[in-house]
C-alpha cells in the first residue's frame, strides 16, 4: 500500500513550490494526483508527466504504485 505522504513529499522535493493532491483510487496502489507546479510552465503534457514519474519512479520500481493517473497544470494555467 502505498503512503500518500510519502509520494507527496516525493513529489514537493522534485518539483519545490508545487501543489500536490494524491488520493487512492482502489487497493492501495491505484492512484490519481493533481499537481500545480512552476516547472510545468512551456512543457507538453508529456514532459509535465516525465517529471512526476521521474520523482516517484522508485515507488514504481517496486510495486509500490500499480497506476499513477496524472493532472499536471502550470500555476498559470490552474
Amino acid at each position: 500500500m502505498a503512503d500518500l505522504a510519502e509520494l507527496t513529499t516525493m513529489i514537493e522535493s522534485a518539483l519545490p513550490g508545487a501543489t500536490v493532491e494524491i488520493v487512492d483510487q482502489g487497493g492501495g496502489d491505484h492512484l490519481a494526483a493533481r499537481i500545480v507546479a512552476p516547472q510545468f510552465a512551456g512543457l507538453s503534457r508529456i514532459e509535465q508527466h516525465r517529471l512526476v514519474y521521474g520523482a516517484v519512479q522508485e515507488r514504481l520500481d517496486d510495486g509500490t504504485i500499480h497506476a499513477l493517473a496524472l493532472n499536471t497544470r502550470a500555476p498559470e494555467e490552474a
